[in-house]
């Protein structure tokens, strides 16, 4: 059995955004509530579980949230689901204790949990209490939804579903993985996102760099906004857009050169990096973040293990970019500005990234 997630955009009209921001209210009201009853709990020397909490909720929410009667009650349910989740974790030391969700917050819920009221055909996504609503793709996978969450970031709703699959053959877009693909070496970097040991490059967009004085000018509007007005709300939510489509650049070069790079490979070898490390370099610091490298080589794995292809991570202090690709001799004297490797006891002359790639290649 194998769990499988994917995001996709929604395209819901006016009155079905109205009301999956209802249940998004709702789920908030319900945790909530629940955290408070749990808070009177523990002062009284009493553990509430989530079944104690549901049945105290379930027992005054018509009375007190009598809005809530034409809306879906899973929302509540795996709301107050999820704060016994969490409350449990707390127990356990794994994360801090819970606290309450605001109206500025996230605005999610949970509409299912894998009781099939939910249901997806091609295109269309169907909810409780909403109806049918299209989706910009169709889902990869094919097997029993267990888990939707539908959540909203800067106006886009998006919906995350979560599919059992019984084997790996239910992705629809898996190629077959050829043993006799050649092992790759990747080396990642600033101007390059990645170099490949077979001469494959793939370019690092550096969205944030392109973006920065769209988002310095909407940040300074921003500024000058009253706090709380109209006009704040709007701008603020014009300062997200940008951000949103800064953070969207960087994820879909990620993802387009991962998925090819697994593609092409039987093994693959990458470098090890202590990316808090390499923030400390200031002059650096910016462009690092905006590369974000730690999540490319996080996607890089994945994707890797999903298809049973190896990963063989370097030592942290192998000296890749210095180490001749051909001899191995140890060029000391190899600075960052040095793009090109000139071999002193070989000749080889080899770009510097390229060079770290074949380094770093599994034999």
């Amino acid at each position: 059995m194998i769990l499988r997630s994917q995001k996709i955009e929604l395209t819901p009209n006016n009155k079905q955004s109205t009301q999956m921001s209802q249940h998004a209210g709702y789920a908030r009201v319900a945790f909530n509530f629940g955290l408070s009853s749990f808070k009177v709990g523990l002062d009284q020397d009493e553990w509430r579980s989530h079944v104690d909490i549901k049945r105290e909720f379930n027992a005054v929410k018509y009375d007190k949230f009598d809005w809530c009667k034409d809306l879906s009650q899973n929302a509540s349910k795996n709301a107050i689901h999820n704060l016994g989740d969490a409350v449990t974790r707390w127990k356990k030391g794994q994360n801090k204790f819970p606290v309450y969700k605001n109206r500025s917050g996230k605005c999610s819920y949970q509409a299912d949990n894998g009781e099939g009221t939910v249901k997806v055909h091609k295109k269309r996504i169907e909810l409780p209490k909403i109806g049918w609503i299209r989706m910009r793709e169709e889902l990869r996978y094919s097997g029993e939804i267990t888990k939707v969450v539908i959540s909203k970031h800067n106006d886009t709703w998006y919906a995350s579903i979560t599919m059992r699959r019984l084997d790996s053959s239910n992705y629809k877009y898996q190629p077959p993985l050829f043993n006799e693909n050649p092992p790759i070496g990747i080396d990642v970097g600033i101007n390059t996102l990645a170099t490949c040991s077979n001469g494959d490059t793939y370019g690092n967009p550096r969205p944030l760099k392109r973006y920065e004085r769209k988002l310095a000018r909407e940040n300074r509007k921003f500024a000058r906004k009253q706090k709380g007005s109209q006009n704040g709300y709007k701008q603020k939510k014009r300062l997200s857009a940008v951000h949103a489509r800064i953070a969207n650049i960087r994820e879909d070069a990620h993802h387009q050169a991962t998925i090819r790079i697994v593609r092409k490979a039987s093994a693959i070898g990458i470098e090890t990096l202590k990316i808090t490390n390499m923030l400390k370099n200031r002059k650096l610091a910016k462009a690092l973040s905006d590369s974000a490298l730690g999540g490319f080589l996080t996607k890089l794995k994945y994707k890797a293990d999903r298809r049973g292809i190896p990963i063989d991570e370097a030592d942290r202090f192998f000296a890749s970019s210095k180490t001749c690709s051909n001899c191995g001799h140890k060029k000391a004297d190899l600075t960052l500005s040095d793009r090109q490797y000139h071999c002193s006891e070989c000749g080889l002359d080899i770009d510097r990234d390229l060079n770290a790639a074949k380094n770093l290649c599994p034999t």
